[in-house]
């Protein structure tokens, strides 16, 4: 009726969608991953794999996160280390390396986890809709308020990578179309499922 208040939408009215969107964008993702495979070509094979690791291990490379070459501003004197750490990127190589935990590998415990970051995903897009949204929104709308926040949310943070820590460009604008297609699914499952 004309000039009654637009009804809002509780956050934990939106539990299917939430979750059947999670759901959609698992086997999304698990398609892209397992039949299309476009992020095959992203991973180099080095050379002499096993004396890399042999080397790693000599250096005691263990769980974490390394750049190289690494600039230490905490001690002595820093116009001297700014200007080694300058002559060694110019002479490379330079990277980043993200060494995980040695043993089995546990792909149930992964795929868990991307699992409950699908959920949290479609959760924050369900916090943005039901505060921007009423009670029967029309589902282009609704699209576009889940699709826009859900997009950022999958897609934008890889750019930090290529930006910084020398992630190919091309890496992150595949994962951007990740990000569109995961979008896509989130926001269609909202529009379909959204209380009316």
């Amino acid at each position: 009726m004309q000039g009654m208040a637009p009804v809002p939408v509780m956050v934990g009215a939106l539990w299917l969608p939430i979750l059947l969107s999670a759901v959609l964008v698992f086997v999304g993702s698990s398609v892209i991953w397992t039949f299309v495979k476009w992020h095959d070509s992203e991973w180099k094979r080095v050379g002499k794999e096993g004396e890399l690791q042999d080397a790693l291990r000599r250096l005691g490379v263990t769980t974490g996160h390394y750049m190289f070459p690494h600039m230490d501003m905490k001690a002595g004197d820093k116009a001297a280390a700014k200007a080694a750490w300058t002559a060694a990127y110019a002479k490379g190589p330079v990277g980043v390396i993200h060494a995980g935990t040695p043993g089995p590998m546990s792909m149930g415990k992964m795929l868990g986890q991307v699992f409950v970051l699908y959920l949290v995903v479609s959760f924050f897009a369900a916090y943005v809709a039901a505060h921007a949204l009423a009670h029967g929104a029309p589902y282009l709308k609704v699209f576009q308020v889940v699709g826009a926040t859900s997009f950022v949310a999958y897609g934008m943070g890889t750019f930090m990578d290529s930006i910084w820590f020398s992630k190919s460009w091309r890496s992150s604008w595949l994962t951007a179309l990740d990000a569109l297609i995961y979008c896509g699914l989130t926001a269609g499952t909202f529009g379909w499922l959204w209380p009316r």
